[in-house]
């Protein structure tokens, strides 16, 4: 038979595959490598797990919801969640813009209301017995609060027991025993470049915890808030955050982590915290007093620049100046007046007028505090009792009174319109009736009040330290000023006083 050549190559050729398989095999042999299983003995050096073991039970996650009405506008043919305040500024729309189709914004009463969830944040657990640390903003449309415990299972509703729109901050309470506390640090000692850790719920994901330093203390002129005086940190905080905690590298409260900056909406390396001391004095004063708090020295400030230093007599630019005293406050009742120059208070030199009001609206009212100030060229120290800050309203007058004929103003002052306030002017300019003066109608654009930046709408309380009630007396003093080559006006302005030296032109 012929077939036995046939199957001889088919033989050398499996033969061939054999020998080169075992020989792949052999080339492909796991190598010897090194294990150690030992677990890692962390220190502060090496980990921060020891840290967010402590911390992390500290920290929960807050969800609100809102009664919303369904059904009515649109007749569920747009999105409900668009009739909700929240989601429609962070959408941008404008509040008098038709809701879901429909030609007014009004509510009109029918439809059926439901619990919608609007909103992610975080808190942080100041108590065992269930009260909770977090930002006005995350809870501040809520119609029901529910908090979900470390452990992502245990979930408690909560009631809200104060909120201050003027730091950002809020007290939540949960009927619980036994809570995980955390503990806080002093604030006020922490410096720049300490480590520090934020930990949240960053995009409705479970716990996060990310690390950075302590990049700025002091913030005051963020807009985040009225009274906010924030720590600035790198750790990243993203939105879900808010109302979390920054801790040191002992694991200790810091701040309640409460905003960034952002121009894409995520992390760009700066976030805001408010700092713990101001956190737990809020909390204090909202747990109880049911509000805050804050002391108020009854002044209306501005900065001084070399023209106004020169003008008060000030050693230097370093101080705050008096632009007016309101009446029945503790700065009057001291005998506080308007262009003292503040120099320091209780021995600190304030850094800027942010710095210093949140520092005296941290102080409760009835605390005593020492004004080291200028007067005339002289230095002097006046003790002020603080009041309660007050909020503050504008009252306008009756409008329809005729407007008076404007009258113009000579010399160092020419350029400039006044005329005497009205009923119909006050509602016009948003003046309240407190407010005597003379109103600016008109500043030449090409003249020295223009330079010093004058405008249409200022009121003229004094010329030269001399009160001024009509547009009769602004006239009258300022020709006894026309030969002067610069004159000090006192105005006020959008409800707040400044003191204004306008220099004759060259």
């Amino acid at each position: 038979m012929k077939l036995r050549p046939l199957l001889q190559p088919l033989r050398l050729t499996l033969l061939a595959t054999f020998a080169f398989s075992a020989l792949a095999f052999a080339e492909n042999k796991l190598p010897d490598i090194a294990v150690d299983a030992t677990p890692l003995e962390r220190t502060h050096e090496n980990s921060y797990a020891p840290i967010v073991e402590k911390v992390s039970p500290s920290v929960v996650t807050i969800s609100i919801s809102k009664n919303m009405r369904v059904g009515a506008r649109g007749q569920g043919g747009g999105n409900p969640l668009m009739d909700d305040p929240f989601f429609r500024k962070f959408f941008g729309v404008p509040d008098d813009e038709p809701r879901n189709g429909q030609d007014s914004g009004k509510d009109s009463g029918t439809g059926r209301k439901r619990q919608m969830p609007v909103g992610l944040g975080s808190g942080v657990i100041v108590s065992k017995d269930g009260y909770i640390i977090t930002n006005n903003h995350v809870v501040e449309q809520a119609d029901e609060i529910t908090v979900t415990l470390h452990d992502g299972k245990t979930e408690l509703k909560a009631k809200k027991i104060g909120a201050d729109a003027g730091s950002d901050i809020a007290v939540i309470k949960v009927e619980a025993k036994d809570m995980k506390a955390i503990t806080f640090a002093d604030s006020d000692k922490i410096k720049v470049g300490d480590n520090a850790l934020a930990i949240g719920n960053p995009f409705a994901l479970r716990q996060t915890v990310t690390k950075g330093i302590i990049s700025a203390v002091g913030r005051n002129q963020t807009g985040i808030s009225e009274f906010g005086n924030f720590i600035q940190t790198d750790a990243s905080i993203n939105p879900g955050n808010s109302g979390g905690a920054l801790v040191d590298a002992l694991g200790r409260l810091v701040g309640i982590n409460s905003a960034i900056f952002s121009q894409s909406g995520g992390n760009m390396g700066i976030g805001f915290a408010v700092p713990s001391n101001q956190a737990r004095s809020v909390m204090e004063s909202l747990i109880k007093f049911g509000k805050v708090q804050r002391g108020f020295l009854g002044i209306q400030m501005q900065p001084l620049d070399d023209k106004l230093a020169k003008e008060f007599k000030a050693p230097d630019k370093d101080g705050i100046l008096v632009a007016e005293v309101v009446q029945g406050g503790g700065a009057e009742k001291a005998g506080v007046k308007s262009g003292d120059v503040i120099i320091k208070l209780n021995g600190q030199r304030p850094d800027d007028i942010a710095a210093f009001r949140n520092t005296v609206a941290n102080m409760m009212p009835g605390t005593k505090v020492e004004l080291e100030i200028y007067r005339n060229g002289k230095p002097q120290t006046i003790s002020v009792t603080l009041v309660e800050r007050p909020t503050n309203g504008v009252a306008l007058g009756n409008p329809g009174a005729p407007s008076p004929a404007p009258v113009k103003v000579p010399d160092v002052l020419d350029g400039v319109t006044v005329a005497d306030l009205n009923a119909e002017l006050r509602k016009r300019f948003g003046i309240g009736e407190d407010v005597k003066g003379a109103l600016i109608t008109q500043v030449n654009p090409d003249s020295a009040c223009a330079d010093a930046d004058v405008r249409a709408g200022d009121v003229i309380v004094d010329i030269d330290g001399k009160r001024v009630a009509t547009s009769d007396e602004a006239v009258k003093l300022s020709e006894e000023v026309k030969t002067k080559s610069s004159v000090r006006l006192r105005i006020s302005r959008k409800g707040a006083t400044q003191f204004v030296v306008v220099e004759e032109r060259k």
